[in-house]
C-alpha cells in the first residue's frame, strides 16, 4: 500500500525478492495546468509488472475492496506514504501484520511530512523507523532503525530521495528478520514524540522578523513544495536556494543590505540571509545574476 515517488524503490524490492499479490493506492487524480488524469507512481511499477492494482477512494468505508484484500490472503501488509488510514479489520488481515516504513527515527517526528519537519526544525540527524501497525498514528511498535545524517544545505527534496532508497533498504532487513523469527518489536516512549503536520502553502510565507538560521532552515524544509516565498513591491518571489550569515542582530528585518550578481543579502532579526536562486510568480526559476539582468533592486528597499 502506497503512493509516491516514495513508495516506490521500496516495491520495487519486494518485486524483485517476494511475490507482490496486490498493490494499494490512492484514486488517479487529475494534475498539472492540462489537469490530465495520472497514474499514481505506484500503480505505473505494479501495472508495469501485471500485479492487481485496487484504488479505493476511501478504504475504511469500502467493504468491496476490504473483501477483494482478504482474498489476496497476504502475508504481509507493507504501507509507505500510502495516504489513508487503515482501519482495525484492515490490520487484522495479514498474518504477520502491516508493516509501516516511516521516515524519521520515531517517536521524533510522526505525521504527515517528517522529511521537511527535521529541516525546519534543525534536526542534524534522521532516518527510517518500520514499525508494526495499530490504530494511532504512528503509535505502534518499533521494528528496525536506520540513521543518517542531514547534510549542510540539503533541502527537503534532496533528503527525500536518500531516504526513499534506505526505506527500501531498511523494509527489506526487516521482512527477512521476521522470516528469521529475528524480530523484537519495540515500544515507543509517547512521553518523547513529536508531531510533522501535513504542509499547507502558507507554511513558506518568510517572516523576517525571525533568525537567519530560522529561516534557512525554512527555505530548505519547504523545498521543492510548497516553497518560500515573499514580496518585493507586491510581486511574490519564490526563493529556491540561499545562505545565511549567522552573526549580527539587525534593526530592519527584511531590508535589502547588499545586492550583487552573487546574491542578495537581506536582513533578518539576526544575521542574515543571501538569496541565491530565485523564481517570480509565472516565471522561471533562475539565479541571482540572471534575475538582476530584468530587475534593479537596491540597497535598503524591504522585501515582505
Amino acid at each position: 500500500m502506497g503512493t509516491p515517488e516514495f513508495s516506490v524503490p521500496s516495491l520495487e524490492r519486494l518485486i524483485k525478492e517476494y511475490d507482490v499479490v496486490g498493490v494499494f493506492t490512492q484514486p488517479d487524480r487529475p494534475k498539472g495546468r492540462g489537469q490530465k488524469v495520472q497514474f499514481t507512481p505506484v500503480k505505473e511499477i505494479a501495472l508495469k509488472h501485471n500485479i492487481p492494482v485496487f484504488q479505493p477512494e476511501r478504504l475504511r468505508k469500502d467493504n468491496q475492496s476490504i473483501e477483494s484484500l482478504r482474498k489476496l490472503n497476504p502475508d504481509v501488509i507493507v504501507v509507505i506514504a500510502y495516504g489513508q488510514i487503515l482501519p482495525k479489520e484492515v490490520l487484522e488481515i495479514p498474518v504477520h501484520g502491516c508493516i509501516n516504513v516511516h521516515a524519521s527515527l520515531l517517536p521524533r517526528l510522526r505525521g504527515a511530512a517528517p522529511i521537511n519537519w527535521a529541516i525546519i526544525n534543525g534536526y542534524t540527524r534522521t532516518g527510517i523507523t518500520t514499525m508494526l501497525m495499530d490504530e494511532g498514528l504512528d503509535t505502534g511498535d518499533m521494528l528496525l532503525k536506520e540513521e543518517i545524517d542531514i547534510l549542510e544545505g540539503e533541502t527537503a527534496g534532496e533528503l527525500h530521495d536518500r531516504l526513499m532508497i534506505l526505506g527500501a533498504d531498511v523494509l527489506i532487513k526487516t521482512l527477512k528478520a521476521l522470516e528469521a523469527g529475528q524480530l523484537k518489536p519495540e515500544k515507543q516512549d509517547d512521553s518523547m514524540s513529536t508531531y510533522a503536520p501535513m504542509l499547507k502553502k502558507e507554511l513558506g510565507r518568510i517572516n523576517w522578523d525571525k533568525n537567519a538560521k530560522d529561516i534557512y532552515n525554512l527555505i530548505r524544509g519547504v523545498t521543492p513544495w510548497p516553497g518560500a516565498y515573499c514580496y518585493y513591491k507586491g510581486t511574490m518571489i519564490k526563493i529556491w536556494k540561499a545562505d545565511k550569515i549567522d552573526e549580527g542582530d539587525r534593526s530592519n528585518p527584511g531590508e535589502i543590505l547588499k545586492v550583487s550578481r552573487e546574491g542578495i543579502e537581506v536582513a533578518c532579526r539576526k544575521g542574515s540571509i543571501i538569496i541565491k536562486e530565485l523564481q517570480e510568480v509565472g516565471g522561471k526559476r533562475m539565479n541571482v545574476a540572471a534575475y538582476l539582468n530584468g530587475h534593479n533592486l537596491k540597497s535598503g528597499e524591504k522585501l515582505e
